[in-house]
């Protein structure tokens, strides 16, 4: 049930990379969480693109567009290791989608927000981290 959200100002991304940047950025997390390449894994992971009006993202220093991917995973879904890799292969992806290069790094900045055990409601029920566990065995 993992969560990916992209914000950004509009008219960064190019037409393109706008028309995909979702179902990439969605993909890429059910990847590093270890999730099973099925249709039911795929349902649950979902992905919000935030395009915000001209003019309200700024810096101190310059307007040039940043862009803030914000995850949200069950606590336990990705250790330090998954994490750097979703966060190197999200920005990579952000990056590709705006036209711009891999010196513009800095300019994407990945939040992953763990969701605590037991406060992840779905469906009328609360799913535990270890329910998601047994449903990717069970749909592997």
């Amino acid at each position: 049930m993992p969560q990916i959200q992209l914000t950004v100002p509009e008219g960064a991304l190019t037409p393109e990379g706008a028309a995909g940047i979702q179902s990439t950025l969605a993909a890429t997390l059910l990847k590093w969480e270890g999730a099973p390449d099925n249709d039911f894994f795929k349902s649950l992971a979902w992905s919000y693109l935030h395009q915000l009006p001209a003019g309200t993202q700024i810096t101190a220093g310059d307007d040039d567009p940043r862009f803030r991917i914000d995850v949200t995973v069950p606590a336990g879904a990705l250790n330090d290791e998954r994490k750097a890799g979703l966060a190197r292969e999200a920005t990579e992806q952000v990056l590709a989608a705006a036209g711009l290069g891999q010196d513009q790094a800095l300019r994407v900045w990945v939040l992953i927000h763990e969701q605590a055990d037991g406060t992840w409601g779905a469906g009328g029920q609360i799913f535990r981290y270890a329910d998601l566990v047994a449903l990717a065995k069970g749909q592997g």
